[in-house]
């Protein structure tokens, strides 16, 4: 097969804005002649960049569907696109938007809609993965021996993912973000976030609605809330100890940081001067410019090494690019009336039974709002295992699996070398769920999966969907918050 160009779309709705991406992406053959065909993407190309909207709300609880999908038409036409032209791509909500009452509504509109869409609702560590992903942390991390960790930092919280060869380690999310405190040109304070209350009375910050703040005011407190952020991840104050400020974490403690990069709408304002008038320091009614001169001003105190990201905004991915494989069954161990399957979401896992329950906790936060079929566990590693080991696995997984997530009724594992029918049937033997375990399949942590009907009783056709982001982009051209 030649190389193929498929045409790919990233919707990207968030709390304050809206955003959509179209692009090519090419996708190339990867693996040789004698072996089972793997594609990969190659080549991707920016088509079109809509315009910022806000996104469209009726009220705190609810999205405005009918005039999103309104503006989402007026884009297609803008690309001169019509929807049946686009062949996959991926739509992100994130934020507060994640959690509005018609949420659901919106992802069945759009996967049923427009291609063959990954749509995925990011909660905090996913948010911080997808951001580290499209900052060039990930990358930057495969590149070096250290700890690689990417803050993003954009209206309500400061998403941080920790990388290490491009392994997620942790994630910790924070009550810091630019609009947690809002304000006029004059100083006088319009709105108080109440995430951010417990902290500021944890620091006997006395602050209220309507009281006039002066620049000294607003330094006070942005370096204070840099300074708590900047000791959690150095370490030198626990999780535990800024309860009133820390979100959420998937660990009690942090591995040591070696090097650092900061992205999202206040990163992006790290590039900038210090506000030297009130008015400079509210150019966007909010404390955001402050808490970016703070967060810069402070990290010359600390042991990381800071890195430039190739891009400070909040990371946009531009589509889904998408692989398909057929596997031999004569490995594989099935549940027929499962499948067929779309749009799983993989969490990637060595064959440790050591790291097997902090895999299953990191997805458990990044995908554990669907308690009928989380994720898929990928599994890399060992071609070999002795039954003593093979046994000690599956028992591992299983019994993981079940107290994690005791209401999924399906387990699927997808195995990169040749056990999946061995660890099927001892699942099967061991657990009530269903078992659904495919081999032959290279995926990397973040990818997602489609598992089709059986062809045949010993083959199932296998597409891996890869999110794909920007490179290096103008960011004074695509200004994206």
């Amino acid at each position: 097969m030649n190389n193929k160009v498929i045409k790919s779309v990233g919707i990207d709705i968030g709390t304050s804005t809206t955003k959509l991406m179209m692009s090519d992406l090419t996708l190339g053959r990867v693996s040789s002649q004698f072996a089972l065909p793997h594609f990969d993407i190659i080549e991707r190309k920016v088509t079109f960049v809509s315009e910022i909207i806000s996104t469209p709300l009726i009220d705190e609880e609810e999205i405005d569907l009918t005039q999103l999908v309104a503006w989402l038409e007026k884009e297609y036409v803008q690309a001169g696109l019509t929807i049946s032209d686009i062949q996959s791509g991926a739509v992100i909500i994130t934020g507060e938007t994640a959690i509005k009452k018609n949420a659901d509504a919106l992802i069945h509109y759009l996967s049923e809609r427009a291609g063959d869409f990954v749509v995925a609702i990011a909660g905090a560590s996913l948010e911080a993965v997808l951001a580290g992903r499209g900052s060039g942390s990930y990358e930057h991390s495969m590149k070096t021996k250290g700890i690689v960790a990417n803050i993003d930092i954009g209206g309500g919280t400061a998403n941080v993912v920790l990388f290490q060869k491009g392994k997620v380690l942790e994630t910790i999310t924070f009550h810091v973000g630019g609009r947690l405190i809002e304000i006029n040109p004059s100083g006088k304070v319009l709105s108080i976030s109440p995430s951010i209350r417990p902290w500021l009375f944890s620091k006997n910050l006395q602050l209220e609605k309507g009281r006039l703040l002066s620049l000294t005011d607003l330094t006070k407190i942005s370096t204070a809330l840099a300074v708590d952020m900047l000791d959690c991840l150095a370490g030198k104050k626990s999780i535990h100890s800024l309860d009133s400020l820390v979100h959420s974490s998937s660990c009690e403690a942090l591995p040591r940081i070696d090097e650092v990069m900061i992205s999202g709408g206040v990163g992006r304002l790290t590039l900038a001067g210090p506000p030297s008038s009130m008015e400079e320091a509210a150019k966007y009614n909010d404390f955001g410019p402050m808490l970016a001169n703070s967060i810069n001003q402070k990290l010359i105190d600390y042991h990381f090494q800071v890195i430039k990201p190739l891009q400070t905004s909040r990371a946009t991915v531009i589509g889904a690019g998408m692989q398909t494989t057929k596997i031999s069954g004569a490995t594989i161990s099935i549940q027929a009336n499962r499948l067929p399957l779309r749009n799983i979401p993989v969490i990637k896992i060595s064959l440790s039974v050591e790291e097997i329950e902090r895999n299953l906790l990191m997805g458990k936060e990044m995908f554990g709002n669907n308690e009928r079929l989380p994720f898929a566990i990928g599994l890399s590693g060992s071609v070999y295992l002795t039954y003593e080991k093979m046994k000690n696995l599956s028992l591992a997984i299983g019994t993981l699996y079940h107290k994690y997530f005791p209401r999924s009724e399906i387990l699927v594992i997808v195995c990169e070398n040749d056990i999946a029918k061995a660890l099927g049937q001892a699942l099967q033997l061991q657990f009530a769920f269903d078992v659904i375990c495919i081999d032959q399949i290279n995926i990397e942590h973040g990818d997602y999966i489609d598992i089709g009907e059986p062809l045949t009783e010993t083959i199932v056709p296998v597409v891996v969907k890869t999110l794909a982001f920007r490179g290096e982009i103008n960011e004074n051209k695509n200004n994206f918050a």
